[in-house]
């Protein structure tokens, strides 16, 4: 059974949003090439923001609806990093709301990747 130890992103500007995933999730950059940048995120697993004209066999051009979630302690982290992220002028596409897995809020990337910070209820 092969490992997960990549999720990779194709971005049109790998530098530009290494820096913002750097800054967003408090995590170095530990490597960087001309097409892509990398950044460790947890137990092995690396996040590769792959320049999107450099990947080879080149996408389809389609994005799906999928969605990088990132949990934290509790409501109030989520209010906190929902501040943060609307400072910093990431768009929204929900505000803070109670789901039924826990408080959650949805912003987007420069690519149009999606972002969910949500603070799972509690058992």
């Amino acid at each position: 059974m092969p490992d997960f130890t990549y999720l990779l992103l194709h971005v049109a500007d790998h530098a530009a949003s290494a820096a913002l995933y750097h800054e967003l999730l408090g995590i170095p950059i530990v490597a960087q090439k001309p097409d892509i940048a990398i950044l460790p995120l947890r137990d092995g697993v690396m996040l590769g923001l792959w320049k999107s004209d450099m990947a080879e066999p080149q996408g389809t051009g389609q994005s799906g609806a999928s969605e990088v979630a990132f949990a934290v302690a509790d409501a109030a982290a989520v209010e906190a990093a929902h501040l943060a992220w609307q400072q910093r002028g990431l768009p929204i596409l929900q505000a803070p709301t109670q789901m039924s897995f826990g408080t959650t809020f949805l912003a987007v990337d420069p690519d149009g990747h999606r972002l969910r910070v949500f603070a799972p209820m509690p058992a």
